[in-house]
């Protein structure tokens, strides 16, 4: 298929000669000086900045770093370390960028995080100051601040504080500071370290991913080979910038000229609809709720339409499925044969008619809910469900999916607008290598065989700070890196991801489950909000499920019961239903037991990450005597 989509093949892209990011800054500066950069319309006051402006206030606050007597000498291996935890808004950016130009080295973390988190990776970094997003976060984490060696304290705000045991300064204080003193120059270079990230993984303390600037340079550089995006482009900002995939995606854009507009969990429905964004980029949860908004308007609806609705997405859902199979991107037909091919043309001929008054009486109501202008928008972060997939290319959005973790930067893989294969990860980004081993033996495998992902490019990052065992673990001597997810990859060299290894479900049959793609089949209902598979070592799987107690409500015609027999039964058949319906189903993917449970996974009772992954060993110890009394009956 032809790239009817703009792009850049790599060896074209447009920054393949700068070797650090600050320079990418100067020339993007230059190149959209009055466009605007950043909006925050949540902020107060409103904050709105030019390219000129942005990059004036990081060079300044770069010279302010510098006058701290915080700068890297020639001879050092690892620059200067500052920590920076905060949370989104335009002053990370130029703190982040700041410090980058300063010659140190920033290592980044979210303001929600666990206090002894934070301490960890303070004295584990070696961090000779920090960087807090506020007074606030301050207050909180004295007594930590207290015990380790920093030098100075700085709030992103204008907030005031003092300390018997380290400078303090604000945000404007140290611009003043750096507006009164000359930039001095800082030799970098690819292989110069950027930015420590330490994962924010589902157990245990987190690693220091050490990422140089030739890493994420390269993800720049590659994300032109999938789309070439325009200044002053709307991108709607959600997911928490010091995690890697949100990050380098708004290197990315910047790249590119375009305008960054922050939101959050709170505002995002009515700012998709206020600002008109032509990018977005979140992880599944967030398409999940976004489908859920949808999903109630349509359950809110007299019979009649309901009943319509019903009939357009049906007819849409066929329609799409025979397209792909004509256009070679049916996951579950990739090689039709020409008689496949000219079917499935016809079928989607027939249905053509419906979609298209289904897309001018119901789907066009949907874009115009996100705004109207969206392009495309990114998954990412875990395994898109197939439902949603196929809702959206019904509905007339575009997702693009990916894979890659902090360790690569983070994107290996990437669908393409022209090569959008539903349910699969993508092609590799230029240069990306892709091996699927055996994950006793380390022998590579067969194209289309499930095995251990191994990947080796120019974003793996350069190793896990301080941690060589663990770094020798995880790259070869030939420069490969074990992912530590399952997959296999096909002869278009499209990558599908089936599962985290350590995630696997033995049971004492001995069968290999992979959860996620049982819980994304089981999030089809609109009766299900969550889901958790569990059983290692059990005759059959069991489920926790967190209720969408709305949907239940609307359902019984009141208030629910979550004990109730027939609420019971309901989820009885859903799980059922659901799982036999998934494509590849196996009798030992049944799920035999399974218990409601009232209090939904979040971030702020820790059974999800910042990233909203299920924490799977949190959920295990949590409810561990309801698994086991679920198992002994």
């Amino acid at each position: 298929m032809s790239r009817a989509y703009p792009s850049v093949p790599f060896e074209q892209a447009p920054y393949r000669a700068v070797q650090s990011l600050p320079e990418l800054w100067s020339i993007a500066s230059k190149k959209f000086a009055d466009v605007l950069a950043v909006h925050d319309p949540h902020s107060t006051p409103e904050v709105k900045l030019t390219y000129a402006q942005l990059y004036e206030q990081m060079q300044a606050f770069a010279a302010g770093i510098q006058a701290l007597e915080i700068r890297a000498d020639a001879g050092d291996q690892i620059p200067p370390r500052i920590a920076l935890f905060s949370d989104n808004c335009p002053r990370w950016l130029i703190v982040d960028q700041g410090i980058m130009r300063s010659g140190a080295v920033d290592v980044v973390r979210g303001a929600q995080a666990d206090p002894l988190e934070l301490r960890y990776i303070l004295e584990h970094s070696g961090a000779v100051g920090v960087v807090l997003q506020d007074a606030e976060l301050l207050k909180k984490l004295r007594s930590i601040l207290a015990e380790v060696p920093i030098q100075f304290v700085i709030l992103l705000t204008d907030e005031t504080a003092t300390s018997d045991t380290y400078k303090v300064l604000n945000f404007a204080e140290v611009i003043k500071l750096g507006r009164s003193h000359s930039l001095q120059p800082v030799q970098q270079d690819r292989d110069t370290l950027a930015t420590l990230m330490y994962t924010s993984g589902t157990s245990g303390m987190p690693k220091g991913v050490m990422l140089s600037h030739g890493n994420l340079l390269y993800e720049v550089n590659g994300a032109y080979d999938v789309a070439l995006l325009h200044p002053g482009e709307r991108v709607l900002s959600i997911l928490p910038i010091w995690h890697c995939y949100e990050r380098t995606f708004e290197y990315f854009i910047f790249s590119n000229g375009c305008t960054q507009i922050y939101t959050n969990i709170r505002f995002v429905k009515k700012d998709l609809k206020d600002y008109h964004p032509h990018y977005m980029v979140g992880v599944p949860r967030l398409w999940e709720s976004i489908y859920e908004g949808i999903q109630k308007q349509f359950r809110d609806q007299p019979a009649k339409k309901q009943k319509l609705v019903k009939f357009f997405l049906e007819q849409s859902q066929k329609y799409i499925v025979a397209k792909r199979t004509a256009e070679n991107l049916n996951l579950d037909n990739l090689n039709p044969s020409s008689a496949e091919k000219l079917s499935a043309k016809v079928k989607a001929a027939i249905r053509y008619p419906f979609h298209k008054l289904g897309d001018r009486l119901v789907y066009q109501k949907v874009r115009e809910g996100t705004g109207g202008a969206l392009n495309f928008v990114v998954s990412g972060g875990g395994s898109i469900a197939e439902h949603l997939e196929d809702f959206f290319e019904i509905v007339g959005i575009t997702i693009l999916g990916g894979y890659g973790l902090t360790e690569t930067a983070p994107i290996t893989h990437a669908r393409r607008p022209w090569r959008n294969v539903r349910g699969a990860d993508g092609e590799p980004l230029p240069g990306t290598e892709t091996r699927i081993v055996d994950p006793e033996t380390r022998t590579d495998l067969p194209i289309g065989q499930r095995g251990l992902i191994l990947l080796r490019g120019a974003q793996i990052m350069k190793g896990y700070y301080n941690n060589p065992e663990a770094t020798a673990k995880a790259i070869d001597s030939e420069g490969w890196f074990d992912t530590g997810d399952l997959g296999m990859v096909t002869h278009q060299n499209d990558l599908i991801i089936t599962g985290r290894a350590k995630d696997t479900i033995v049971l004492t049959s001995g069968e290999n489950i992979e959860p996620q793609p049982i819980e994304d089949a089981c999030l089809r209902s609109p009766y299900i909000d969550q889901i958790m598979l569990v059983g290692q070592d059990q005759k059959v799987l069991g489920a926790l499920v967190v209720p969408n107690v709305e949907a239940l409500e609307q359902w019984k015609g009141g208030k629910v019961d979550l004990n109730d027999s027939s609420v019971q039964e309901l989820f009885r058949q859903e799980l059922v239903r659901l799982v036999k319906e998934r494509p590849g189903y196996r009798p030992d993917d049944r799920i035999g037991n399974f218990r409601l449970l009232v209090e939904p996974f979040s971030i702020e009772n820790s059974l999800l990450t910042q990233t909203l992954k299920i924490r799977r060993n949190v959920v295990m110890e949590r409810y561990q005597g309801m698994i086991n009394e679920m198992f002994s009956q």
